[in-house]
């Protein structure tokens, strides 16, 4: 039964706007102003931190829209975890509330890679042992801190059969080949089987060869028994009409009744948090794509660019094109910063052990080497101009295509297909998790002789800490960021009794 309220009673009664506004913009501080510290782990993690904070505490968003959510920043390029915070901010509080969090979430982690480019010239070619140890115990909790996220993801992104089966296939076939076209084409292979699979196509032609396959049987009986007594083609003609009626009992299901449950649309995002209509999302999208188009051109037809210029251009190209997040970074920057001559393999593999190490998306490596990048050029532009291109290269393109696609995202959510699209994607994303767990438990052990990294089971002590980062995480609630602690203050333990 609707009910209604008086007009001057609403008014007496709601609270003043800027009471409210106050009280927006405190909720807002409060959940986001210590992500940016203590969001340790890397994107796998990061999700887990932002379902436990977002969907069971505030509640600012339900369990389907989280799910949605996930599946579309791993359907999209760019960092997912930094999209992810990005939307939920976004659709509670607008797309200002979306951008004041982003950098709230990963200003912290970019300041400090920016400081280790200013002090990475000082360090010689090897660093202290105890820094390796300090490092590698880090390291060796931080798999298994995603190891757990990887456990709990798959626990919500199971459904049925076929999740399950592509949760498996991603992790599998993700360790075995890591070409960056392959990452976007296996989760839209993903979304496809389940669609196929939800809507019970193969089911329906499998019904229909039986149907078929039933009835040429029937009139071959018919054929080879014409003669045969008329009480012998009685029983005949009343077994095939049985039969006729099983199969007729087990009719094709129809498209409209797929195997999943029908689920709603959640009101709080298509009706009173609809950010952008869907004209403006396109608009948004190809401007974006016109841009695009415009720096590919540049970068491939002037002769002699500025190199700010060719940096920007190499960091956009790659935060434009990545699919997976932080484990796909790192081969692709290795390519087009190390392999332009920019940065040292050394100093991009002490990156690449520091940013493990740091809270927030693992994209800030993109300040440390545009900063390293601008300073070895030998010109004159400061190295500040190199952090902030790398900055701005790296994450623009993903919160571009976001904020774009959650305008178009408001009227394709209502199709059940979509919906259907996006359980196979969010299985397959969540399968690529483990294979994070796999190249990192391969690289996770620094030392003077091996600076790339070495696997965890080359010392049983590592392995130990990373299980211990599990457990703890696991059932004994031990938040991520004191997990990743404990791993380094292990580390310094086994520095001081093996080493020292």
């Amino acid at each position: 039964m609707l009910s209604f309220r008086s007009p001057i009673a609403h008014r007496e009664a709601a609270p003043p706007a800027r009471v409210r506004i106050s009280e927006k913009w405190r909720d807002f501080v409060v959940a986001n102003w210590h992500l940016g510290f203590t969001a340790f782990g890397g994107p796998p993690v990061h999700f887990q931190i932002f379902h436990t904070k977002f969907v069971d505490k505030l509640k600012w968003i339900d369990e389907q829209m989280y799910q949605e959510l996930f599946a579309l920043c791993q359907g999209l390029p760019g960092p997912a975890s930094t999209k992810m915070l990005f939307c939920i901010n976004s659709i509670h509080g607008g797309f200002l509330s979306g951008f004041l969090a982003f950098c709230i979430w990963s200003l912290p982690g970019a300041i400090g890679m920016y400081c280790l480019s200013l002090g990475v010239s000082k360090i010689g070619e090897t660093m202290p042992s105890a820094v390796y140890a300090l490092l590698s115990g880090l390291n060796a909790a931080t798999v298994g801190i995603i190891a757990l996220a990887a456990v709990q993801l798959s626990e919500k992104a199971i459904t049925d059969q076929m999740s399950r089966i592509l949760v498996f296939l991603g992790g599998a076939v993700g360790m075995l080949y890591s070409a960056l076209w392959f990452f976007p084409v296996l989760m839209f292979v993903g979304g496809v089987s389940t669609v196929v699979w939800d809507y019970r196509w193969i089911h329906n032609f499998l019904k229909k060869f039986k149907k078929q396959r039933v009835e040429s049987q029937e009139s071959q009986e018919a054929i080879d028994n014409t003669t045969v007594q008329d009480d012998t083609t009685s029983i005949t003609s009343s077994t095939a009409r049985q039969r006729r009626r099983d199969v007729d009992q087990d009719a094709i299901l129809p498209v409209s009744a797929p195997s999943t449950p029908q689920i709603s649309t959640p009101p709080e995002f298509t009706e009173e948090k609809q950010l952008l209509s869907w004209r403006t999302g396109i608009l948004i999208i190809c401007a974006f794509f016109t841009t695009f188009i415009a720096v590919m051109v540049l970068r491939g037809t002037l002769k002699t660019p500025p190199l700010p210029y060719s940096v920007f251009a190499n960091l956009y190209l790659a935060g434009t094109i990545i699919f997976g997040g932080g484990p796909v970074v790192i081969p692709l920057l290795r390519d087009y910063i190390v392999g332009e001559g920019w940065v040292s393999s050394r100093d991009f593999l002490l990156g690449l052990a520091i940013i493990q190490a740091f809270p927030g998306p693992n994209f800030n490596i993109a300040v440390y080497l545009g900063s390293l990048a601008v300073r070895n050029g030998n010109n004159n532009f400061p190295k500040e101009v190199g952090a902030l291109i790398g900055f701005f290269g790296m994450f623009s393109p993903g919160l571009i295509l976001a904020a774009g696609v959650m305008g178009l995202w408001s009227t394709i959510r209502k199709r059940r297909w979509t919906i259907s699209f996006l359980r196979g994607v969010n299985a397959l994303a969540t399968g690529l998790v483990y294979t994070a767990v796999y190249r990192l438990f391969r690289t996770a052990v620094l030392d003077e002789e091996y600076s790339g990294g070495r696997e965890l089971g080359i010392d049983p002590f590592w392995v130990a800490v990373t299980a211990t980062s599990f457990v703890g995480g696991r059932w004994f609630g031990m938040a991520p960021f004191f997990a990743i602690l404990l791993g380094g203050l292990l580390g310094i333990v086994w520095w001081g009794i093996v080493k020292a």
